[in-house]
């Protein structure tokens, strides 16, 4: 099972509670990660964060734009 956190018009957000991980998918590019363990966690709390001080679209994807780094794998539609 798998919930949308986040769907803008340049990334989504995917979390899957029973893995206690998440995707994180850059639609302009194409590419998407998937966070698990520590790393996921980190991104919870931060993308809490991000969403309670401005969960205005624009902070949030720049929030993601900043994350960036480790979005590396090329996305394929099925």
């Amino acid at each position: 099972m798998m919930n949308i956190v986040y769907d803008s018009e340049n990334y989504y957000v995917l979390e899957y509670p029973a893995q206690n991980g998440y995707e994180v998918v850059d639609k302009q590019a194409g590419r998407g990660t998937y966070l698990h363990g520590d790393v996921a966690r980190k991104f919870r709390t931060s993308i809490i964060d991000v969403i309670a001080e401005d969960p205005s679209i624009e902070r949030v994807d720049e929030f993601l734009a900043d994350f960036g780094g480790p979005i590396d794998f090329r996305v394929a539609v099925h």
